[in-house]
């Protein structure tokens, strides 16, 4: 039975920032995704109450503060959760 030893080679540079960035954040454009997605639905709720108000329905004020405060928690975190790194 022949080992084999192989010399290691070293990573890539770019692959292992890229893996080093990654075990930092785990899990950052799934993350980024769910914030997207729960942005833009307070969003489109907000505006559809805003318009049901705007033809002259009613709209219960603690919805709009519940929409409101949803838009903000979840763009908030969207916010929060860009990348800071100073070089991209």
């Amino acid at each position: 039975m022949a080992s084999q030893s192989s010399p290691r080679q070293p990573l890539d540079p770019e692959l292992r920032r890229r893996l080093l960035i990654e075990a930092r954040t785990p899990w950052r454009s799934l993350r980024r995704a769910l914030w997207f997605a729960l942005v833009a639905s307070a969003a489109l709720g907000l505006a559809t109450m805003a318009m049901r108000s705007a033809s002259g329905g009613e709209v219960a004020s603690t919805d709009l503060l519940i929409q409101g405060g949803a838009l903000l928690l979840f763009g908030g975190l969207l916010w929060f959760d860009r990348n800071r790194s100073s070089d991209s």
